[in-house]
């Protein structure tokens, strides 16, 4: 899933961008208060880790522009400011959850997996579809019980997929979820990891809406689909 990460400081940065990246997330880093608050507004991320002390623009400022502008993307507040009061206006302004620093990587990991269920209606870590499990905290799949490998990216679709479960979405909203900055991404390389998905796991399990995009079920997968 891919997050923003708005941190100043460029040694922490540098550590959180790459312990995140090994945690399966994709991470596009800006350094500015005003950069935070244009790539919340245009950009579309599962959740975003701010930090308050920015230049440019303070992260409570951008805070607050974003939840003006009805952005509900969850954030994640990681700062130095480790005040009762500070923290309060922060989660009282919009904030999601709330981290002072230092923090360990794996805990942050953690945090920003369950933003990400709660902001889709999911309570656990686990999400099924049909005979199909996934483990986002293990970044684990099986089918009837049974593990099965995925690539990287593979793995990464599918859990876009269900957590969108009945939802139907783009090739594009999917490569914006999939795909940092910087990466190139071949025309039809969505197509190819449905495909590869298909032959995986259930060949009905991620349907074809002709046209639009792509959706699986909540439920049990249905008997045919589009290929």
């Amino acid at each position: 899933m891919r997050i923003l990460l708005a941190e100043d400081d460029s040694m922490l940065g540098d550590g959180l961008r790459a312990g995140l990246r090994q945690l399966g997330f994709q991470v596009d880093w800006v350094r500015d208060g005003l950069a935070a608050e244009r790539e919340l507004a245009c950009g579309d991320y599962a959740a975003a880790v701010l930090d308050l002390g920015l230049p440019l623009k303070d992260g409570i400022d951008v805070l607050q522009a974003v939840r003006a502008s009805k952005i509900t993307t969850p954030v994640l507040v990681l700062t130095a400011r480790d005040a009762v009061p500070d923290r309060i206006r922060g989660l009282d302004l919009g904030a999601d959850d709330y981290v002072v620093k230092p923090v360990d990587l794996h805990e942050l990991g953690a945090r920003l997996r369950s933003l990400v269920r709660r902001a889709h209606g999911q309570m656990q870590d686990v999400l099924r579809c049909g005979a199909v499990l996934l483990e986002p905290s293990a970044r684990r799949v099986s089918l009837n019980d049974e593990p099965v490998a995925l690539s990287t990216r593979e793995f990464d679709l599918l859990h876009v997929l269900m957590l969108n479960a009945d939802r139907v979405l783009s090739r594009e909203q999917l490569e914006q979820q999939l795909y940092s900055w910087g990466y190139e991404v071949e025309s039809n390389a969505i197509e190819v990891h449905i495909h590869h998905l298909r032959r995986k796991l259930q060949p009905d399990l991620i349907q074809t809406v002709r046209g639009i995009g792509y959706t699986v079920q909540r439920g049990s997968a249905p008997a045919s689909a589009s290929t």
